[in-house]
């Protein structure tokens, strides 16, 4: 029989450590900041470092959420991304080298297909350069699935402005697929387990997967999208028209300027103090039409997530980790790019190891749940 003190203790306890729960969007801009670092290098030791990084982040911080095992499901896809660019290279070609591994017969293409082959020799310089691409890829898909395994996309949703309702309902059903389907397949398997169907065949897993699991995890999804529509999303104001579509005027410049500054950024021809104005301008803009736009959805939050120390403190160890990767793209970017022809150990940039080293701390400053193997 519970206490009086018993009663007063627990719902305090409970909502101090709801308090310390770490912002999804902190988790989010971690990962992301993450894959940016993995994206601006092909060197092998830097990428097995960042998903060594996540692997530990997801194992020490994870919850017992159904979403908790979605880092397993993306490490799995990573691999099979591997496995297909490795497939690509041996059957259309790439990156030579004088070293030849083995021989497939080739076919001749045409003209316009000029940089394919079909079949010929496959090189280890080849390989290399494909496993280098591969990796690459591979840890961007990581990254996610570190968000994934960590942020909860009900909680997510609740951090996004009014303005997106819309879009913030397709992006919840979107990020609560792939959780969804990481528990229904377990949720699946012990049901077949009791019926003493352990078989593992392709024929088996074809009819776990298709049907039952990718059913159920729509239908779930789908459901959590019908009670949000039920709970008033998608509800408008009366804001009169004039004001309603300069803001999303506003807010659409301002999202299609900041795509044009990426695209920018990443050019190498254009000057870099146009790409950041364009940026700064255009993420004004949208901050504006965000804002007032936000006004026509009434809506209401229950104890709102509040972005606190930790919180940046863990987003600051991602963008540790892009700093890392600048630094040595200055210093040092040979080792960034590591060459395949000729055949060497590619060097570490001791810059951009050190700052994914630092994106480690999440370990230390996020509350976990439990432990355990991602």
């Amino acid at each position: 029989m519970p206490t009086p003190a018993d009663t007063t203790i627990r719902p305090r306890t409970a909502l101090k450590a709801a308090r310390h729960t770490t912002h999804p969007v902190a988790w989010w801009g971690w990962a992301l900041l993450l894959a940016t670092a993995a994206g601006r290098t092909a060197n092998p030791w830097l990428l097995l470092l960042i998903v060594a990084v996540a692997g530990l982040v997801v194992t020490w911080c994870r919850g017992s959420e159904p979403w908790s095992g979605a880092y397993r499901v993306f490490l799995v896809i990573g691999l099979s991304a591997i496995a297909v660019r490795m497939a690509f290279y041996i059957v259309f070609g790439g990156s030579d080298g004088p070293t030849v591994l083995f021989s497939l017969p080739s076919a001749t293409l045409p003209e316009w297909a000029a940089g394919f082959r079909l079949g010929g020799d496959v090189t280890a310089e080849g390989a290399l350069a494909a496993a280098y691409d591969g990796l690459r890829l591979a840890t961007l898909l990581v990254c996610v699935g570190a968000a994934n395994a960590l942020a909860s996309p009900r909680r997510l949703l609740r951090s996004v402005p009014a303005a997106l309702y819309e879009v913030s309902v397709a992006v919840v059903v979107a990020l609560s697929v792939a959780p969804q389907l990481v528990e229904s397949v377990g949720r699946v398997r012990r049901a077949r387990a009791l019926r003493g169907n352990t078989s593992r065949t392709p024929a088996n897993l074809m009819r776990t997967v298709v049907s039952p699991v990718l059913h159920d995890a729509l239908d779930r999804s789908l459901a959590l999208a019908a009670a949000m529509a039920s709970r008033g999303y998608g509800r408008s104001a009366g804001i009169p028209v004039p004001a309603r579509r300069a803001t999303s005027a506003a807010l659409l410049i301002g999202l299609i300027g900041l795509c044009a500054g990426a695209y920018a950024l990443l050019s190498a021809a254009t000057p870099a103090p146009l790409a950041w104005t364009t940026v700064a301008c255009s993420a004004a803009v949208s901050a504006f039409g965000i804002a007032f736009a936000s006004k026509r959805v009434p809506h209401t939050r229950y104890r709102p997530d509040r972005f606190g120390w930790r919180d940046w403190a863990i987003v600051a160890s991602g963008a540790a980790a892009v700093v890392g990767t600048v630094l040595s793209g200055i210093l040092e970017p040979a080792a960034l790019w590591p060459a395949t022809n000729p055949l060497a150990v590619p060097d570490l940039p001791m810059w951009a190891a050190g700052g994914i080293l630092l994106a480690t701390a999440p370990a230390l400053l996020a509350p976990s749940s439990r432990g355990g193997t991602p």
